[in-house]
């Protein structure tokens, strides 16, 4: 068959069902996207075929750091501590450039309970999620190689070479995370805009012998031959570098950087040496009909900063609880478009932080370097730049404000489209205390009462008590909680004034928490009309006037 030459041709019977024996959704590509996409779909009891082109898990992968927004995503599937129990936590990033140290960046100043990222390889990473796929039910179909879609009334018909043979499936809906070479991407037409870096990356793991600095930071070295060490379990790193050249010896490139500022220092037991090619490219849209892309099938980046494998862990928690609820009925499809609305803005500024990254990184001339070494010290040397800095560093920067399925006014507070903090504690009348992000159902959206210090608590407990109605007639809201400031509401949970003065609450506002995490809704007044209106905003859909792609 032909390959699809125009993704227009995908837009077409969107409200149709496909018929029995078809599955709900299929999934190309087992990385870390797509095993958390079908994980999180089995788990919703949303049928899903994932396939997988190797006929088995990778045994090395080079992507490293899990970033503390991916973390709180492991805590929120339950599988946190499985991997800070394989991985080496990277609390500080260590920069330097012409022989001296230009400063450190201490990341727990983000504020999350994760203050730092997480060393770990992508096959460890992977394992976890596989293991966590399978206790929902669902499994990788390996050996199998998508060969052509076809557009049908009902859905999608999928052909899939499997050693050799040929079958069909049938699919309500097709997600591709198949990687740079994505054939979803290819067969459905969507474009690939970017370019490919200028010079060549290598990758190499070692130990370090003599090395007398903490194992828990990433030592970047902005030298003509710049290195970048992350540390690894078993105190082993991971050494990216800028090879002299295409034929050069790995090893003698980093000793000669690394030589000049800890020339005791060497690399020893070399292991998984590879050069690579890396490419900054975004897709011209996620979203085609019944097609979705994801993970590295709609974005690449600079592998500097670490966000490739990250950002795709986010598209899957992002689009899983949406694919649901149109499954389940529930929601109209309109809402899927929104998926592209949140997720592509992302990928795009982190395509262009690591362009920023590229070129300063490569700058050869004296004058040149030395400007950027001193806006370096200049960024550690200022707080509020150096916050910011690090939230992006740590991907908890991350909101959805312009997303068209969020509502409620700006404030200067916690508002709509941002992520609930992962570092507020609520006391209940019994004096046990939990997180109150971990309130969040991600079988829907979680109600939540915050009554401030100025708040009427009479008022309160009725707006309570008319939302656990509202809550129990609608299949989109899991949980209602309640939760003030005052000590005189024993009946309630209650979290410290000052968060409240953090959060922007003084009254009674109530905050609908989506499955992922993100504040839906905020409302600080005529809380049910609000609450009203933004169930119709997500069951019914209303993108066009934001000009998200309809199907």
């Amino acid at each position: 068959m032909d390959l699809v030459s125009n993704a227009s041709k995908w837009t077409q019977g969107e409200n149709l069902r496909p018929p029995s024996g078809w599955v709900s959704v299929l999934i190309i590509g087992a990385g870390p996207t797509g095993l958390l996409l079908a994980a999180e779909l089995h788990r919703r009891g949303v049928q899903c075929h994932l396939i997988d082109a190797q006929p088995a898990p990778l045994h090395w992968d080079r992507a490293t750091v899990v970033h503390p927004r991916s973390l709180q995503i492991f805590e929120a599937i339950g599988r946190v501590e499985q991997l800070l129990a394989v991985g080496c936590k990277q609390r500080v990033i260590a920069i330097h450039s012409g022989g001296k140290s230009l400063g450190r960046i201490d990341l727990s100043i983000c504020g999350s309970v994760y203050g730092f990222n997480l060393g770990v390889s992508e096959e460890v990473t992977e394992s976890i999620l596989a293991e966590y796929l399978r206790c929902h039910g669902g499994h990788v179909n390996r050996s199998c190689r998508l060969v052509d879609l076809t557009p049908h009334p009902d859905g999608v018909v999928a052909e899939i070479d499997r050693n050799s043979e040929r079958y069909q499936i049938g699919a309500h809906w097709v997600v591709g995370s198949d990687g740079i070479h994505s054939a979803v991407r290819e067969l459905s037409g969507i474009g690939f805009e970017g370019h490919k870096l200028a010079r060549q990356w290598a990758v190499f793991d070692a130990t370090v012998e003599g090395w007398t600095d903490t194992h828990e930071g990433i030592f970047v070295y902005q030298d003509m031959l710049p290195v970048i060490l992350t540390p690894l379990p078993g105190k082993r790193w991971r050494v990216y570098l800028r090879p002299s050249s295409p034929e050069s010896d790995l090893v003698n490139d980093a000793a000669t950087t690394l030589g000049i500022y800890a020339p005791s220092a060497s690399f020893t037991h070399l292991q998984n040496p590879a050069r690579f090619n890396c490419y900054t490219e975004v897709a011209t849209q996620f979203r085609a009909g019944r097609v979705f892309l994801a993970g590295d099938s709609a974005h690449l980046s600079s592998p500097a900063e670490g966000h490739g494998m990250n950002t795709g862990i986010q598209d899957a928690f992002n689009l899983a609880w949406k694919l649901a609820l149109v499954h389940g009925g529930f929601a109209h499809p309109r809402l899927l478009d929104s998926y592209q609305a949140e997720r592509r803005p992302i990928a795009e500024m982190i395509a262009q932080s690591g362009d920023v990254f590229e070129h300063a990184q490569m700058l050869t001339e004296p004058a040149e370097r030395n400007l950027r070494d001193q806006a370096t010290r200049e960024l550690l040397s200022h707080p509020k730049d150096l916050h910011q800095h690090v939230m992006a560093e740590t991907e908890l920067v991350i909101d959805y404000s312009h997303s068209p399925i969020v509502a409620g006014y700006p404030c200067s507070g916690l508002a709509a489209g941002y992520r609930l903090p992962d570092n507020i504690t609520v006391t209940w009348p019994d004096k046990t205390q939990c997180a109150l992000h971990r309130l969040a159902h991600r079988a829907g959206h979680t109600l939540m009462l915050l009554a401030g210090p100025g708040a009427d608590t009479s008022v309160l407990v009725d707006l309570h008590a008319a939302l656990q109605e509202v809550a129990r007639d609608s299949p989109l809201f899991a949980e209602t909680f309640a939760i003030a400031a005052c000590a005189d509401v024993t009946k309630l949970g209650r979290i410290d004034r000052s968060v409240f003065e953090q959060l922007g609450i003084d009254g009674i506002t109530l905050l609908a928490i989506r499955p992922d995490g993100y504040v839906g809704l905020r409302s600080d007044q005529d809380q049910l009309q609000a609450l009203q209106h933004y169930r119709t905003l997500i069951c019914q859909g209303n993108l066009a006037a934001h000009g998200a792609v309809s199907g």
